[in-house]
């Protein structure tokens, strides 16, 4: 059988960027000139699909959010899905594109610094220890035109401003999908892995990115797009069951030993499927967004692990033709949000029901950072909005 990635970007024809034909939610342009910072037009000229009722409670368990919900940023312009953004805490963060771009802020989002530009490079995910430590991934050559960095992984000491290739001891990584940085009683502990439509590969650092192992992942899973790691040794590694994505399934694997061996905890039953990015707010509770190639498939569903993710249950999102899903982030058990090509979606009782939210178009990544009376929350996709909560 043969399946055709089917595009989410016909309201932006007048764009005369190159369409990129790849696993990564639709056809996506990539254009290296970006614009002017604009605050004008929210989600790129994109509208969400159906109604937008953003941040009202709907009725579970979670915390209640306030009436104005999600803003957006006033960040450079981009046409087409950006991929990740962190933050260390509520005033300094970056975010960066697969352009070659890299911004800085260190006043919550309110202004941004462009702080890199490598042409040929696709950013893909970050992870910063502090202000001045930080590793950058890079989705690599062969699945974005454009793209000709071989290099799968940089180190920056300088708060991005300029970037190291990483050496690592095994088999090297042809690109990186995500980043993990996990703080613990023993020090730092940092992964990337990637990458869609394969090979898999984990790289794991434990000296603040000086010295790495890379494992290959291909007996285990066959391409992976999000790493999360809850302690030293428990982790997950989200992805697909084969590089090509007519016969995939949506995976996720688990380790109890750092790494050493990995147990297959989920597995769809549909082809055309893989797991896009997970979020795991407890050490019991995690979710993981499920992302269809299926045109014809409506049903797009979120899974769920509430037994520290040996196993997981699948919770119905939305019943929407081409509302294919990307990220996802939780700030407890109970509350959290999911981007999708066409707009968000947002739960406050642990994903029984949803309701759309106001914040952009394709949103890739949703970062959660607490605050001394609440949390902040960013979500990353065509722009960059920002939730501010106090409890």
């Amino acid at each position: 059988m043969t399946l055709r990635v089917l595009p989410f970007v016909t309201l932006l024809l007048c764009t005369c960027a190159p369409l990129s034909p790849v696993l990564d939610g639709g056809l996506l342009p990539v254009d290296p000139s970006p614009g002017p910072i604009d605050a004008g037009v929210t989600d790129g000229g994109l509208v969400d699909a159906g109604p937008v009722d953003a941040g009202r409670p709907d009725g579970g368990s979670g915390m209640a959010l306030p009436d104005a919900g999600w803003r957006r940023l006033p960040t450079v312009a981009f046409n087409g899905k950006q991929d990740d953004v962190h933050f260390i805490d509520a005033q300094r963060g970056w975010y960066a594109n697969g352009a070659g771009f890299v911004y800085r802020t260190t006043n919550g989002g309110e202004s941004w610094q462009e702080v890199l530009r490598q042409p040929g490079t696709y950013w893909r995910a970050l992870g910063f220890v502090d202000e001045q430590v930080g590793v950058l991934g890079n989705l690599g050559p062969n699945v974005f035109p454009g793209v000709t960095d071989p290099e799968p992984l940089y180190l920056t000491t300088n708060g991005g401003m300029t970037v190291t290739p990483v050496t690592s001891r095994g088999p090297k990584a042809e690109g990186i999908c995500a980043v993990d940085v996990l703080r613990h009683p023993g020090g730092v502990l940092i992964h990337a892995a990637g990458r869609v439509q394969g090979p898999a590969h984990l790289m794991r650092s434990t000296d603040l990115g000086q010295t790495w192992t890379t494992t290959d992942l291909s007996a285990s899973i066959a391409m992976v797009t999000d790493v999360k790691f809850l302690t030293p040794d428990v982790g997950f590694i989200a992805g697909g069951s084969s590089p090509d994505i007519a016969s995939s399934r949506a995976v996720i694997i688990k380790t109890s030993n750092g790494g050493q061996t990995w147990t297959k905890v989920y597995e769809s039953a549909r082809g055309a499927e893989l797991v896009w990015k997970l979020s795991v707010p407890s050490a019991q509770v995690a979710y993981a967004t499920v992302q269809t190639y299926d045109g014809a498939r409506a049903e797009q569903v979120v899974a769920k692990s509430t037994n520290g993710g040996d196993t997981w249950v699948e919770l119905p999102l939305v019943r929407e033709a081409g509302a294919r899903q990307l990220g996802i982030g939780f700030v407890d058990e109970s509350t959290g949000w999911v981007g999708t090509v066409r707009g968000g979606f947002q739960t406050t009782n642990g994903g029984a029901t949803w309701e759309r939210v106001s914040f952009g178009t394709a949103v890739n990544k949703v970062r959660v950072v607490p605050t001394a009376s609440g949390f902040v929350a960013f979500a990353i996709g065509v722009e960059v909005f920002k939730l501010e909560v106090t409890r």
